[in-house]
């Protein structure tokens, strides 16, 4: 059969990348000479720039780029960046390539990416695209003020949010996710349990005591910590998990349900024919659902995907499945 070809007088458009990049996280120089490479190589045309800014993390110039007609978006950051791009691209068709740059690399590492700089480039141009889905939160604010945010891993509050709040900048830097093991150290004399009331699928109101409760998208963390091992991204689905231990044995308890139990005995057939046999506690619970909604009886703390993000004295939080493109 002949090759098709193209009409006289009909140009086919011309692919353009778009990079939306945190001057702080990535080197721009090496970063603009790998894309030049990369997008000759593959036939597209020139990348267009944009830079993220504290006024702008990344949701304004993500949505400049797609008004600009870009066919993929670099998110070139920190969580906080990848979660600033990906709010911008919710529904609208537009992959998100991932250039991991920060101290998690939450999404890159839940999506088994490489966190190779150069293949990263490179994927931009040659990869193909999955669709996940996003968390949606709501905040409510005690000044009754509300704003609402995606999340593309965990959201939560208690514990994890203390943890990251009390994390110094300085030895995120140097020591990269280790240096949430200060920030836990810092927060233990704040632990207490939070009382709320929580519905989940709009079921009868609760009123229950957590020190942590937390909603995933997917529950791979830095180091190997499976926190939420049944948690995937395009099941339509979130995951919530709360933290409920009693005295300083529940801690341990937790600890081992976290690390050696998710991580180890979870992966094989014995582990789990282990698991059968031993008494189920109620120090980690875990449900699943389309939303979460909390009540707090004190503000409290949140964070969303490792960043914190300011108190609240209430959350909804839900799935949009399917909702985000990404270039794997």
């Amino acid at each position: 059969m002949a090759n098709a070809q193209q009409p006289t007088g009909v140009t086919a458009a011309v692919k353009r990348a778009a990079v939306v990049y945190n001057p702080t996280k990535v080197d721009v120089d090496r970063l603009k000479k790998s894309v030049t490479s990369h997008e000759a190589a593959a036939g597209w045309g020139e990348t267009r720039w944009y830079e993220t800014s504290v006024e702008d993390a990344g949701q304004g110039v993500t949505r400049a780029a797609v008004a600009d007609g870009a066919s993929v978006v670099l998110a070139a950051g920190g969580d906080g960046t990848v979660r600033a791009v990906a709010e911008s691209l919710r529904a609208t068709g537009v992959p998100m390539a991932l250039l991991a740059s920060g101290t998690g690399n939450l999404l890159a590492r839940n999506l088994d990416l490489t966190l190779d700089f150069e293949s990263a480039v490179g994927l931009m141009f040659t990869g193909y695209d999955r669709s996940i889905d996003l968390g949606l939160i709501t905040v409510h604010r005690m000044d009754a003020a509300e704003s609402t945010h995606v999340f593309l891993v965990i959201a939560g509050l208690g514990i994890d949010a203390k943890m990251i709040a009390n994390t110094n900048d300085k030895l995120k830097k140097t020591f990269g996710w280790l240096a949430y093991i200060d920030g836990t150290m810092r927060a233990l004399p704040q632990l207490r349990p939070i009382k709320m009331k929580v519905s989940i699928d709009n079921e009868k109101w609760r009123s229950v005591s957590a020190h942590s409760v937390m909603a995933g998208n997917c529950g791979l963390l830095p180091g190997g910590i499976e926190l939420i091992p049944e948690a995937k991204l395009d099941d339509g689905v979130l995951d919530f998990i709360a933290l409920r231990p009693h005295g300083l044995f529940g801690w341990v308890r937790v600890w081992n349900k976290l690390t050696f139990e998710n991580g180890v005995l979870l992966k094989s057939a014995a582990g789990r024919r282990l698991l059968e046999l031993t008494p189920k506690g109620n120090d980690v619970v875990y449900r699943k659902g389309l939303d979460l909604r909390l009540r707090l009886e004190e503000p409290q703390e949140i964070q969303l995907d490792g960043d914190e993000f300011g108190l609240a004295d209430g959350v909804e939080m839900w799935i949009e499945p399917g909702a985000l493109r990404v270039r794997v």
